[in-house]
């Protein structure tokens, strides 16, 4: 019966995107929904940018294991990402009518800054987008009862949600997650209560977090702060250069809906994130057995935490309500996490060598992209033993040393130059990768991640106010906001015009 709702379920999933996918008639539509999701899409959207397989099943299971002091960048620093972009890009992505992050890079600094941000953009969603494969493995797997392997269940929740993004992109994400959003919202809040109830309640769950020291946030010692400090800032910062967040933002119908659409949809985050937590701990107070989970050699054991328990504790209208929110979190964040790097790597690395190319062979290079792109995924997914939530730290830590801060100079530091973007991404990435390739007892407290971010800004600072041996390539934001309305105006009067023909002959085959 659990598999048959299963397959009905993403059988659903498949009908909605693939319907959503007849309103695709250029590459606008495929990257950003043509700029016109209502508030509602767009919070639903936003949420679903976060609330995927890392959420549900590894955060959760982190913190049964470690307490909040194991999980400082999700929640917390995810959720700060989401209204840093709001607060600080939202308007000013939306003013410049860009289709990809990776535009931002062309217009301030250039083409080689533009190639070299996307690519490692691109890289950095390797991980992400494995964690949400691995985890629709997991589900398929554990639902089949061990019946189809995990390197065969993986292959086949990849290739659902190919099916309907590769033919509808933006708008089937769109329209799947705000779907999808509703059953997670409904399914985990049902689950949570009948959870909590096997435990003892949510007094009894809440205390015996608290005297088991899982509450407690704040390191005691130095390592732990720099610790918590690279994770925090990996999300926080890292992960707002991401082209699924820039995706999201700009899908909105206006500037205004999406600062409120991207700080709405942080907030219900932030809060809903907290409910698989309390499933994962209340399942450990439940039954203590559990808990041998943490001790084995494969760390991703310890995300079967919240399936095993459903599997075996819960009656079926819960496994039911269940695993619809656990398919609908994953395919959710799957999605978007397959097209923002073809839509990025298509736009801004392929593109600027064919610029003569028609919006047709755009859709189909986008397509072929993205299936390219799922096949890397797939590769890094069946050769990981990470848990989920170290697979999208990992991915931001590249973004954090080489993408961030070209960014927030290029949009706030009028002095920030070509140069000075370059330096900071060879220089940020550069030391990043050397400081996390040293032997475990040779690295220094100070986590990688965090000495790669240091030396971009560095890079960014003695690149931008040393001579300029390289000539600065990109435009001023007040240019590029210039060229983008004179833009948008000759695009409105060209509209205008067409619309006005068409009347005219319209209404002269009339008369």
């Amino acid at each position: 019966m659990l598999i048959t709702f299963v397959v009905a379920y993403l059988i659903v999933t498949i009908a909605i995107g693939l319907i959503a996918a007849r309103r695709v008639h250029n590459p606008k539509d495929f990257m950003v929904a043509g700029r016109s999701l209502p508030l509602y899409m767009n919070v639903a959207t936003v949420f679903a940018t976060w609330f995927g397989a890392e959420t549900v099943l590894s955060v959760s299971a982190t913190f049964a294991k470690d307490g909040l002091g194991g999980i400082p960048g999700d929640p917390f620093g995810a959720s700060v990402c989401l209204v840093i972009a709001a607060l600080l890009f939202a308007r000013l992505f939306y003013r410049l009518n860009l289709l990809t992050i990776g535009d931002f890079y062309k217009q301030r600094y250039g083409k080689g800054v533009e190639v070299l941000t996307s690519v490692a953009i691109v890289l950095s969603y390797l991980g992400w987008t494995s964690a949400q494969l691995t985890a629709l493995g997991l589900v398929i797997h554990v639902l089949s009862g061990g019946a189809v392997d995990l390197s065969t269940a993986i292959l086949i929740g990849a290739g659902v949600v190919l099916v309907y993004t590769v033919f509808g992109g933006m708008w089937s994400v769109a329209f799947t997650d705000l779907f999808q959003t509703v059953v997670i919202l409904i399914g985990l809040t049902l689950v949570a209560f009948l959870v909590g109830d096997l435990a003892g309640g949510a007094g009894k769950v809440i205390s015996q977090a608290a005297a088991d020291g899982k509450l407690a946030f704040f390191p005691s010692d130095s390592a732990g702060w720099w610790a918590m400090a690279g994770a925090f800032f990996a999300f926080a910062f890292g992960s707002v250069p991401q082209q699924d967040v820039f995706q999201r933002m700009t899908s909105a119908k206006d500037e205004k809906t999406a600062v409120r659409g991207t700080i709405i949809g942080a907030l219900i985050y932030f809060c809903f994130a907290f409910v698989p937590i309390f499933i994962a701990y209340s399942a450990v107070v439940a039954d203590p057995a559990f808990a041998k989970l943490f001790e084995a050699e494969d760390a991703r054991e310890i995300q079967r935490i919240l399936p095993d328990l459903v599997l075996n504790k819960m009656p079926l209208w819960a496994q039911v309500m269940f695993f619809g929110a656990l398919l609908s979190a994953i395919l959710s964040t799957a999605s978007g996490a397959l097209l923002a790097p073809a839509s990025l790597f298509t736009e801004n690395v392929l593109r600027p060598f064919a610029p003569r190319m028609g919006e047709r062979q755009f859709l189909l290079m986008l397509r072929v992209i993205l299936v390219t792109f799922t096949t890397g995924a797939l590769l890094f997914a069946l050769n990981s033993k990470s848990t989920m939530y170290e697979m999208v730290q990992n991915a931001y830590n590249v973004t954090l040393a080489g993408a961030f801060v070209p960014l927030v100079a290029g949009a706030y530091w009028k002095r920030a130059t070509t140069q000075g973007a370059l330096l900071s991404i060879v220089l940020g990435i550069g030391t990043w990768l050397m400081f996390n390739s040293l032997p475990e007892d040779q690295a220094p407290m100070v986590p990688a991640n965090l000495i790669g971010f240091f030396a971009s800004i560095i890079g960014m600072l003695i690149g931008s106010l040393a001579p300029q041996l390289l000539a600065n390539k990109g435009h001023s934001i007040a240019t590029s906001l210039e060229h983008a309305k004179h833009a948008a105006h000759a695009s409105h009067a060209a509209h205008a015009g067409h619309a006005g023909h068409a009347g005219h002959h319209g209404g002269a085959q009339h008369r």
